[in-house]
Order: C-alpha cells, then sequence, then structure tokens
C-alpha cells in the first residue's frame, strides 16, 4: 500500500516537545507523540530551560513517532519546526549550548531593558522594532548574560531560540527565520534585517545573531548522525519554520489580513494578521513577522493563562493524583457568571499586554467564607478571558474591526472556557478543527511551503475548515462589561502594591 507525502512537525512548547506527522494532502494528523521536559524557576521571575532535554525530546518524539506510525522515513518531505519564542541560548561554535537557555517567560532582565531604552528611546524602539522594550525579549536576556556572566559571553558564538537549536541539531546549520527573529527586539520589522546599529549601541554585536531566511527556507538536510539518532532519513531537507506565535497564526488560518484569533495554552495572545505593522501608540501591543513575506501579526500576549489553570489545578488537586481539568470545569459550571463577587487577576509570571510590568503578582481579590474550590476555579477561567478582552480592547482602539474570533491551543477544548470567552469578548467564536495541533499545522505547512508542495501560505484556508461554536449570551455579557471595569480597575488599585512587593 503507497504510504501519502507527510510532513514531520515539531513544535516546542514550554512543557515539552509535540511531535506530529501530517498528510500533506489534506493536512490531517495521522499520528502525534509527546515529550516531556521541565522548566527550572531558579528565582522569582526566573524561567530556564536545558537544551540537553530538549534534544533528548526530539530524538526521543522522532523516534517513538515512526515506531508506531509505521510511517517510512522516506514518506517524510520535510521537517520543520515550531518552537517558543524570545529566548536566550548561547552556544560556542561548534554549537554547544554554554548555559541553560533563558526562556520566553523569564522576566530577570529589567535594568538591562532599562539600559536598552536609556540608549535608544522607547518610542525609537516600538518603531523600528515592533517591539516595546521589555526584559521578556531576547536583547535584553543577552545583555544580562554579558553583565552577570561575562565568562560565558566572552565564549558565545551565536545566541539561538530553540527552535534553531532543535533545527542545528539535525542540520549543524545555525539560522533563524524573521517570525523568531522579531522576538528578539534587534530586527528591523520593516525591512527584516538585523537591526545592527541598534545592537552596537546597547554594547551587542550583530554577529551574535543567526543568518536570516523566510521562514519556508530549508536550511539544510538531515545530517547522517541526525539520521541514526532520530530514524529519520539522512538527506531529508529541513525547513527553519517559524515562532509559536507565527506558526499558530498559519494554524488558525489567520492568512488573511484582518483574520484574527486567541490562542490559549500556557501563556495567551490575541492576534490580527495585517499587512503592515499596526503599531499602537500607548505601546499596548506589538508586532511580528508572520510566517508569509508579505504578512505581520499584530498582537497582544499575557503571561500566564492555561499556566495560571495548571497552577490552580495543582493546589487543589493531592500529591501524585493526576489533574482532571474536565472535573474542575465541572465545578465552576456550577457557579453563575462572576464567582458570587470573586477576582482573579493571572499575573503569576508578571505581565505583559497591555500594562507591560514584569511586577505585577496574581491576586484573588474579594475572597469570603461562602467561597469555596467552585468559586475559585471559576474566578480563574474569568480572569483569563477579562484579561483578553483587555487586549481586545486594545486593538480595536487603534482601528481593529474584528467581528468574529477564532480559537486555538489547548485552552480551545473546555467549552466552558470557550462560553466564558465568548461572553467576556462578546463576539461569537470560530473553532478550527484541529484547535490543539494548530501551531504543529502552521510548522508543516511553512515545511509543505518549504519544499514545493504548496504554493504558498493561502493553502491554510483550504486545509483549516472552522466551524462557528459559542456565541455570546446577552445577560451574561451585560454581567461581564461590568466586570471587566472592575477587573481592570483591580489591577490598577493593586500597581503600587506590586511594585513594593518587587522590592521585598
Amino acid at each position: 500500500m503507497t504510504q501519502p507525502i507527510t510532513i514531520l512537525a515539531h513544535d516546542l512548547g514550554t512543557t515539552g516537545d509535540k511531535a506530529t506527522l501530517f498528510d500533506a494532502a489534506t493536512g490531517a494528523p495521522l499520528a502525534a507523540t509527546f515529550a516531556a521536559y521541565p522548566t527550572a524557576y531558579p528565582r522569582p521571575n526566573w524561567a530556564e530551560q536545558e537544551p540537553t532535554h530538549w534534544q533528548a525530546a526530539i530524538f526521543d518524539s522522532t523516534r517513538q513517532l515512526l515506531e508506531q506510525s509505521g510511517i517510512a522515513p522516506a514518506a517524510i518531505a520535510a521537517v520543520s519546526f515550531s518552537g517558543t519564542m524570545q529566548g536566550a541560548l548561547p552556544v560556542d561554535v561548534t554549537g554547544r549550548p554554554l548555559r541553560p537557555c533563558i526562556i520566553w517567560a523569564d522576566q530577570r532582565a529589567t535594568a538591562e531593558s532599562d539600559a536598552i531604552v536609556a540608549a535608544c528611546g522607547a518610542d525609537a524602539i516600538y518603531r523600528l522594532t515592533g517591539l516595546r522594550a521589555s526584559p521578556a525579549y531576547t536583547a535584553a536576556k543577552m545583555l544580562w548574560i554579558k553583565a552577570h556572566q561575562p565568562e560565558i559571553f566572552r565564549r558565545t558564538h551565536k545566541v539561538l531560540h530553540v527552535k534553531d537549536y532543535a533545527a542545528f541539531l539535525l542540520t549543524g546549520v545555525m539560522a533563524t527565520d524573521y517570525s523568531d527573529a522579531s522576538g528578539t527586539q534587534l530586527l528591523d520589522i520593516q525591512a527584516r534585517r538585523w537591526a545592527a546599529a541598534m545592537a552596537t549601541a546597547i554594547g551587542l554585536s550583530a554577529d551574535l545573531l543567526p543568518d536570516l531566511c523566510p521562514s519556508a527556507t530549508v536550511i539544510g538536510r538531515v545530517t547522517p548522525a541526525a539520521a541514526a539518532a532520530t530514524g529519520l532519513l539522512a538527506g531529508t531537507p529541513v525547513v527553519i519554520g517559524g515562532g509559536d506565535g507565527a506558526c499558530a497564526t498559519v494554524g488558525a488560518g489567520a492568512v488573511g489580513a484582518g483574520d484574527a484569533y486567541t490562542y490559549i495554552g500556557s501563556s495567551a495572545w490575541m492576534a490580527l494578521s495585517a499587512a503592515e505593522p499596526l503599531l499602537d501608540p500607548a505601546q499596548r501591543t506589538i508586532t511580528m513577522a508572520h510566517l508569509d513575506p508579505a504578512l505581520y501579526f499584530t498582537l497582544g500576549n499575557m503571561q500566564s493563562a492555561g499556566g495560571a489553570y495548571d497552577w490552580l489545578a495543582g493546589l487543589l488537586t493531592a500529591d501524585g493524583v493526576e489533574r482532571d481539568f474536565a472535573a474542575l470545569d465541572a465545578l465552576a459550571a456550577g457557579v453563575p457568571a462572576g464567582a458570587r463577587g470573586l477576582l482573579f487577576l493571572p499575573h503569576l509570571l508578571g505581565e505583559r499586554a497591555p500594562y507591560w510590568n514584569p511586577a505585577a503578582r496574581g491576586a484573588f481579590v474579594g475572597l469570603a467564607m461562602p467561597h469555596g474550590r467552585s468559586e475559585v476555579v471559576r474566578a480563574a477561567l474569568e480572569g483569563v478571558a477579562f484579561h483578553l478582552r483587555l487586549i481586545l480592547d486594545s486593538l480595536r482602539s487603534q482601528g481593529a474591526a474584528v467581528r468574529a474570533m477564532r480559537l486555538i491551543g489547548g485552552g480551545a477544548r473546555s467549552a466552558l472556557w470557550r462560553q466564558i470567552l465568548a461572553d467576556a469578548l462578546g463576539l461569537p467564536l470560530l473553532l478550527p478543527a484541529l484547535t490543539a495541533e494548530a501551531t504543529s499545522l502552521g510548522a508543516a505547512i511553512a515545511g509543505g511551503v518549504g519544499v514545493g508542495f504548496y504554493p504558498d501560505y493561502r493553502v491554510a484556508g483550504q486545509l483549516i475548515p472552522v466551524r462557528q461554536a459559542e456565541t455570546p449570551d446577552p445577560a451574561t455579557q451585560a454581567r461581564y462589561e461590568a466586570l471587566i471595569a472592575l477587573y481592570a480597575d483591580t489591577y490598577r488599585a493593586l500597581e503600587p502594591i506590586f511594585a513594593r512587593l518587587a522590592r521585598l
């Protein structure tokens, strides 16, 4: 029996690597495996991962996938990647990691971010890179390594993102794509080249940054050593792919100007595809490079969404017992909208849009004796939805006309969370056929474009059917309007408290 032509996509997320084989003709996932790896939080607002764990996950998941699927390695037309963005992994000239990767969630480089602003100016940085100054981005993390670990910095040949290192493991080539590069705060977003003058102004060399290329570029082929470690066929084309935000954008089907979607995973974001960068005078949102070289996507991202729910589930679940999110959803479903006067601020890792405050902290506000597990869970789900509504308001204030919202990510599996989100946003939800797999599918589409199987990214419109899901309930929507205003006021009231806590 003839096997279908397939594309292997690795999606290196915060919790592990998901390897998926897609039927190139239909976009259907044929088989998938997941290999977990840990995140270390050595200090408050620090978050690191060991690249040796990534390597083990990539190699193990690939071997298991091939064994379990029965797909012959020769049927794989390309390997492509998605990965968390805004990391900083210094490697030497041989590609050997010199320290753990400082990942996207890390907020330690506050002083370095302030120094970037002092050197270049906040407005100039935003216009050039599409990003407001923040310790979240690679530039500030590189400066932190330079200041605090000078011996490592002196030996650094390149600074890579997670998916770039993964591609290097298979090919021996160090490169990155425009989408991941746009998370460094060192990319000229419109010219799509490294902002060498800005790098020099802040005390960095653009030579530390990998070569740039479009997301669909075949950067190399699987080496014999990588083939032996993974079971792949030596010589298989390797496409660089993109950052998870850009891959999710394509996987959500947002491949036309004006298409909007929300992703709820460990973090969450709301994004709008556009033909030109959408720059906010208040700098509440950011703009990044789309996988499609002709597009951008403007987004507001929050630090902790599914991650906050997972944290809460851990608190409410006995040690050694698997977390049952369906049971928690059932508890929350029995509580009326508003969680009986309980608000949750999900800022467990600081916060990005629209506040951009690494000192922000999570909080339950309004706790009273009648509140129990059900109210606490409902408040957590609502808190994430309320925060996403503030991001939607920011996009709308810039002229974005959003009439429906696509929803992807693991959070899209929860019917209750979907309804809460529809009510909080006041928008009907559109559910792509592949919600949890959207990021992987976006990477696979980049792979298919790279090897010429697809003509361009608009093929996503054919591969990704969308159905209308939840619509707003007028009574709940009205109730949430008042609560969202109260949610925003609560943050503002606590902001000076967060600053004082950060100084302790």
